[in-house]
């Protein structure tokens, strides 16, 4: 495989994770909003939408691995799936249990992909990734 220039991400990349992140907060402002009466189906929304992220990022690193011909082993493919699974266990917890795991799961994918994008050179999509997590996480 070629490896690929460490560039920025592109501008319209940025905007897309920032659009991606207006679920996260208006399903959060829900959740204390306290007329609403909605708790339990933004508890519910909110963690699912954690949960499709969650995948996402998983995603990532088997596809990467896929592109990649020096045989990095089952670690990426492994990896890639792991997500999926833990965010799958969060959904059948109870929701305040299930929003924590959830964020600390999107933490933990973050620390993957700083140890994980320079190997692909792809560091320097790394602020964009603290960025989308922090606030993904704290909603």
């Amino acid at each position: 495989m070629t490896a690929p220039v460490a560039t920025a991400p592109p501008a319209w990349a940025s905007w897309l994770g920032a659009g991606g992140l207006i679920p996260f907060a208006v399903l959060a402002l829900t959740l204390w909003w306290p007329g609403l009466g909605q708790q339990a189906f933004s508890s519910h929304a909110l963690a699912s939408y954690g949960a499709t992220i969650a995948s996402f990022l998983g995603a990532i690193h088997w596809g990467l691995a896929m592109r990649d011909q020096s045989g990095a082993g089952a670690g990426p493919y492994l990896w890639g799936v792991t997500p999926s699974l833990l965010a799958w266990l969060a959904l059948l917890l109870p929701p305040a249990g299930g929003l924590l795991g959830l964020s600390v799961l999107l933490g933990a994918c973050l620390l993957v992909d700083e140890r994980r994008y320079p190997y692909y050179q792809l560091q320097a999509w790394l602020p964009l990734r603290r960025r989308l997590t922090l606030v993904a996480s704290l909603s």
